[in-house]
């Protein structure tokens, strides 16, 4: 194996492990609010949230020193239409992100699955009717209209990148230093949720809704994770690819031309 597949393959083991880890810990704060009665979150939405975002930190933490940690296709699509990630490592990259979002939630049910079921035994539910399926993908929340749960996300996403390019710019002078930059990141996903997650339970993330609507499919869910109710299955994923690339072109356009001189010489 030469060095550049080997580099390859532990940057493609990085991805889809960061994704299987913010997936297992996410999906299973999701679990926490949504199975449970009364649900330990149900006053303390904020604690969803940070579960959210620490779970993104960890990731980091993990994986961010062999892979730089996309772990979301809107990252790396916008890291390569403006900071040079190389186009031939975007499909294995969106690939691995996929596999490890199935294999987080596959986790999350194998701890949930009893749970699951009895949730939905309660309350007169079966996974073909999508019982519990909130515990592992999205869907647009109350008078969200699939078209506007897409510019939901466009915009959700944008903002995403938006702060993830400037926490990650190095010529970003108040950007945070690198040993805080990966709980930024996690905060700001955090924020995130707390401020928009009911409208559609903020995917921002393709490979987060894709992997466990996928696993669904094949565990019981059926029509109702793939294609979904009123065909919802694209918008989590459209709608962050846009949006990923519009908030790295607000940063790229808007706001790095103006920072000051890398050199520190005045203009």
């Amino acid at each position: 194996m030469t060095t550049q597949a080997y580099k390859l393959r532990g940057e493609l083991i990085a991805e889809a492990l960061a994704t299987a880890i913010i997936i297992t810990l996410g999906d299973s704060a999701a679990a926490m609010i949504t199975l449970y009665d009364p649900s330990p979150y149900a006053t303390a939405y904020w604690g969803v949230c940070i579960a959210w975002g620490l779970a993104v930190t960890l990731a980091i933490f993990v994986t961010g020193s062999v892979s730089g940690t996309h772990a979301n296709p809107a990252v790396t699509l916008a890291l390569t239409v403006f900071r040079g990630f190389p186009v031939k490592k975007v499909l294995p990259y969106v690939a691995a992100q996929i596999v490890g979002a199935f294999i987080g939630a596959a986790i999350v049910h194998q701890l949930f699955g009893p749970v699951i079921d009895a949730y939905n035994t309660t309350h007169g539910l079966t996974r073909a009717d999508g019982g519990a399926a909130g515990v592992f993908f999205t869907a647009p929340g109350a008078h969200i209209t699939p078209i506007h749960a897409f510019w939901d996300e466009v915009v959700l996403t944008a903002v995403l990148l938006l702060g993830i390019f400037a926490i990650t710019d190095e010529y970003n002078t108040v950007a945070p230093q690198a040993n805080s930059g990966a709980l930024m990141i996690g905060l700001l996903v955090a924020t995130i949720g707390a401020c928009f997650g009911f409208l559609e339970a903020w995917p921002i993330n393709p490979a987060r809704d894709f992997g466990p609507r996928l696993f669904c499919f094949l565990t019981g869910w059926g029509g109702s994770a793939f294609p979904g109710p009123n065909n919802y299955w694209w918008v989590p994923i459209a709608g962050p690819l846009l949006g990923g690339v519009t908030g790295g072109a607000i940063y790229q356009f808007l706001v790095k031309p103006y920072l000051p001189p890398r050199g520190g010489a005045s203009a």
